[in-house]
């Protein structure tokens, strides 16, 4: 899901000029046996409009039209376009946001670059992601999204015990509980009168990093575009529809957030000056304990709505961050508290407080951790607008602050660690131990690999403490 789309277009778009005729549209469309076509310019290379059967049925064979009309009567206009170098994963995003099959990819100069279906996003994927894709689309009420939550997770298990690698079992994952969400959202919206200003929904936390596992919470918030003096009217406007998607969202199993963190949350319901004036709370004044708990803020994604206010915050915030070392270092502190469960000969180091799960390492605070905060120091002091760790430690590679080398290990370190979460919670654990796992039962390889996970978890928290002298 972070292939760019380039890797994905499979052949050159066909197309048509303004000046064709519907039939004319459909004999190329039956030549190259295909199920839409591009309206460009007459010298082909500006897309101005896209035609599918769809358009077919709804203006033309419904409507009793003529196929002698222009195709410029018949197709779907003020296109929604990628660049090249978008990622599968944000096509799936849009086509559900916009209700499409299809999105036209552009060059920096507006060109035509090529056409990418949800067929060519989850075709070549196994079996199971177009159906639970397509159920969660044609969900129309509360039950029919409980019952593709729940096919996310049997589908997710599957692919576990399949041996799908972490890296790419969470994108899957993350990407079908995005379009949930989205669904959720949308659904709920035509249940509220909702005030006429442009908002956005934003996932924070895992989900905003795209690594959520199989027993995860909410974490998300909700900006939106008011002047200041009608801000606390639109929030109470808007908190009654925030309120009802953190329920359904609850129903489908994504439990509400303990600490409240949630669009619900008149605290977490702000405009783009309130979430600027929040955050800046924790930049220009950072207390260690108080940037603890709001480390997931800094993971924030847009997920439906007016993606702009998202962006504006993200842009505002890395601007920000990367012009606060002390921000930075009080940030380096926090993430060097939760050292890797190692002892000085190496062997693992148990929690003994947690006398209820003795023997076991805690793989989420512990082993995950470590690489996440790292990652987000590296990201926010380096203008960095990623939000996932492993694209965030390879953008610092790229920036020439880790070895390419070093960077595979530490990735690869980070999602061995993930996948064996993602093991422990598909099998059997649950509720505080869904994270724990008793070195004992693994076998002689994976404790091998586990203790060389934590150790370029450690050798990442070295460099965070080179860094800021800590």
């Amino acid at each position: 899901m972070f292939s760019p789309l380039s890797a994905i277009i499979r052949r050159p778009a066909v197309t048509v000029p303004l000046d064709a005729t519907v039939r004319e549209a459909l004999e190329r469309m039956e030549r190259a046996r295909i199920d839409s076509i591009v309206v460009t310019d007459r010298a082909g290379d500006l897309p101005l409009g896209i035609f599918t059967l769809q358009d077919l049925l709804r203006r033309v064979t419904l409507p009793g039209g003529d196929l002698l009309q222009p195709i410029a009567a018949a197709m779907t206009g003020g296109l929604v376009t990628l660049r090249p170098q978008a990622t599968a994963h944000q096509a799936a995003l849009v086509m559900a946001r916009n209700g499409m099959s299809h999105v036209v990819v552009v060059d920096g100069e507006g060109r035509l670059a090529g056409v990418v279906s949800q067929d060519d996003l989850f075709g070549l994927q196994r079996v199971g992601l177009g159906e639970v894709s397509g159920e969660i689309a044609a969900a129309k009420d509360l039950a029919a999204l409980r019952s593709a939550a729940a096919d996310i997770r049997h589908l997710a298990s599957g692919l576990v015990a399949q041996g799908v690698g972490a890296e790419l079992l969470t994108h899957f994952t993350s990407t079908l509980t995005d379009l949930l969400t989205i669904r959720v959202i949308d659904l709920t919206i035509d249940e509220h009168d909702l005030p006429p200003v442009p908002f956005c929904w934003i996932a924070l936390g895992s989900e905003g990093r795209l690594e959520q596992t199989f027993a995860t919470d909410q974490d998300n918030g909700l900006i939106f575009e008011a002047d200041e003096t009608d801000a606390a009217e639109v929030r109470a406007a808007l908190l009654p529809f925030a309120r009802a998607v953190n329920e359904k969202l609850d129903a489908c199993g994504f439990t509400l957030c303990k600490g409240g963190v949630m669009a619900g949350n008149p605290q977490w319901c702000l405009t783009l000056a309130e979430w600027q004036r929040a955050f800046g709370r924790w930049l220009y004044e950072p207390q260690a304990q108080a940037l603890l708990n709001a480390s997931i803020f800094f993971d924030l994604r847009p997920i439906h709505g007016a993606d702009r206010l998202a962006e504006q915050l993200r842009e505002w915030l890395l601007a920000a961050t990367s012009e606060r070392p002390l921000f930075l270092r009080v940030m380096a502190e926090n993430a060097l508290t939760c050292q890797p469960p190692l002892g000085t000969i190496r062997d693992f180091v148990f929690d003994h407080r947690a006398k209820e799960f003795p023997h076991t390492l805690d793989l989420k605070t512990y082993g995950s951790r470590p690489f996440v905060d790292a990652a987000r120091i590296l990201a926010l002091g380096n203008r960095v607008p990623h939000t996932s760790t492993a694209e965030r430690l390879r953008a610092a590679a790229d920036a020439g602050r880790l070895g390419p080398g070093s960077v595979t290990a530490l990735i690869d370190g980070f999602y061995f660690i993930h996948l064996l979460r993602l093991r422990n919670q598909a099998t059997h654990a649950t509720g505080e131990g869904a994270n724990r796992v008793d070195p004992r039962d693994l076998n002689d390889l994976e404790r091998h690999v586990l203790k060389e996970a934590f150790r370029q978890a450690r050798k990442l928290q070295s460099l965070l403490a080179l860094e800021y002298q800590l």
